[in-house]
């Protein structure tokens, strides 16, 4: 095993980098079109070479040409090789290719419990009154799983639905152990919900989840595999693609044992795009990557940001990256300046380059290159270009891919999906018998009122007549004689005449005669 692998040639000599210090983490940056792709993917074969695992996310497809040769390099790689006098050795790597979605690699899931309520808040893009929504939802799973009842289990969206819609028929009991929840609130989540489904994310929530084991697993020829995440669709999710690698760093710091400081790294990660990561991002959110990144190495872990700018890492991760590969900057406005100030700054000064000058004048697959020597101290900056890699540079071709993951039989197990049962079935089942139940007992107080009903109404067909009519001797029907009738009209009118005495009394209304 080597102790360096080769990054490139500058004039003070080739430039390398210690693996034993590649768990120190680093920063690839420069703009677009500048050569971070194709230095990552140097960095990447010559980890794999020397017996590193990697994980990178793939944006544009290049990646998979690890897993391929050209016959005959291109004519630039050679021109490189040939003045940098680094040859190119044609070898092709162990590549295994990952997909969220399933298309472009085996597919990759974890469960919505696994993901936690603040990685899925970022990825529904909650509000803080959203989020603790979510926060109750995950708080009274985990409390059902302590009991040991499945309702609790939050595999897919499926499950994370169902138990959203309990809660908002619970509101009132939920929230005097929990605190409130709104209406509002859950509405907004299931839309957003419903939206992440209709983007096909929710073939990322499920079963069976993506084992760890499948990064770290080593090689009978002692050699590392590259492990591709096929980013192309995904990064069209920000919140999903960053959510889900931070969710795999969490996991990896989570998961593997402290090994302290190896000969070389057990897994180098490489997380391109990584603005997506900080952009719009909670403090909370931050503070977790700064932690996850500042404590990971201690597991034999190195963690690789590609971007376009410095400024696009928060201080407290960018001070943590001590491997550093600056691709040019272009500084058309006052902050891209500020940028090239920033990563300027970033250096260990050498005498022969002038940073903040050179930063802007390099040349595509030139970078101002920094790492840390064998007793951890950063090398003095030197501007350097980039070795050509060994395997084929760009994609592959889509039947190359396709017989990739044929072959790989570990990546198999994942590509039929498993729905056991959980909170969706579970709640589903129970308010389907809820809503039974009340409809039978709404069906039984109907016919009770009814029965009610035919029965009064036989009572009053069967009982005696009394409509205050006086009936005849001869039982003819009712009659009134003409003194009652009249008796009865002089009764109405002495009744009319008091009332109108009364209400003039009461309202102060005086009477005609008064009037007059």
């Amino acid at each position: 095993m080597a102790a360096n692998i080769e990054i490139g040639a500058s004039p003070e000599g080739v430039q390398s980098m210690a693996l034993k210090r590649a768990n120190r983490h680093g920063l690839i940056a420069g703009a677009t079109g500048t050569g971070k792709t194709v230095t990552l993917q140097v960095l990447a074969e010559a980890f794999a070479r020397e017996g590193v695992n990697v994980f990178a996310a793939d944006i544009k497809g290049d990646l998979s040409g690890c897993a391929s040769v050209d016959a005959t390099p291109p004519a630039w790689a050679a021109a490189r090789a040939a003045e940098i006098n680094i040859p190119i050795n044609p070898e092709a790597q162990s590549v295994v290719f990952w997909d969220v979605y399933g298309d472009l690699g085996h597919p990759v899931r974890t469960t919505v419990t696994e993901m936690g309520p603040v990685l899925m808040g970022r990825v529904l893009e909650a509000t803080d009154a959203q989020a603790g929504a979510l926060t109750i939802a995950f708080r009274l799973a985990d409390d059902w799983i302590k009991q040991g009842k499945n309702e609790g289990l939050l595999l897919d969206l499926n499950d994370l639905r169902a138990l959203l819609s309990y809660i908002s028929d619970n509101a009132e009991d939920i929230g005097k152990q929990y605190g409130l929840v709104t209406p509002q609130s859950i509405a907004a989540l299931q839309r957003k919900l419903l939206q992440l489904e209709m983007d096909g994310a929710d073939r990322f929530f499920g079963e069976p989840a993506f084992k760890l084991e499948e990064l770290t697993r080593t090689r009978p020829d002692g050699k590392g595999t590259i492990n591709v995440l096929a980013s192309e669709r995904l990064v069209q999710s920000p919140r999903l693609y960053s959510a889900f690698l931070l969710w795999l760093m969490s996991e990896l710091w989570e998961e593997l044992p402290e090994v302290g400081d190896l000969d070389k790294p057990k897994l180098v990660f490489f997380f391109d795009e990584a603005h997506l990561l900080f952009r719009d991002a909670p403090k909370e959110l931050i503070n977790k990557v700064e932690q996850v990144v500042r404590l990971i190495r201690s597991k034999g872990v190195g963690i690789y940001f590609v971007t376009q700018s410095p400024t696009d890492v928060p201080e407290m991760v960018l001070s943590q990256l001590g491997n550093r590969f600056q691709h040019a900057l272009r500084a058309y406005t006052p902050t891209d300046q500020k940028a090239v100030r920033a990563a300027a700054q970033s250096f260990r000064a050498n005498e022969n380059v002038d940073v903040a000058k050179e930063i802007q004048e390099l040349n595509v697959g030139e970078a101002l290159v920094s790492t840390l020597d064998e007793k951890g101290a950063p090398t003095p900056v030197a501007r350097t270009k980039i070795r050509a890699p060994n395997s084929h540079v760009g994609p592959i071709l889509p039947a190359e891919r396709q017989a990739l993951m044929r072959a790989n039989t570990a990546g198999r197990v994942y590509e039929k999906a498993i729905d056991r049962e959980s909170a969706h079935e579970i709640l589903g089942r129970r308010a389907a018998q809820l809503a039974e139940t009340q409809a039978r007992e709404e069906e039984r107080e109907a016919r009770e009122k009814e029965e009610a009903r035919a029965s009064r109404s036989g009572a009053r067909s069967n009982g005696p007549r009394s409509n205050g009519t006086r009936r005849s001797s001869s039982g003819g029907g009712s009659r009134t004689t003409a003194i009652e009738r009249q008796g009865g009209r002089v009764a109405s009118g002495v009744m009319n005449t008091i009332v109108r005495e009364l209400m003039r009394g009461i309202l102060g209304t005086p009477s005609r005669g008064r009037r007059r």
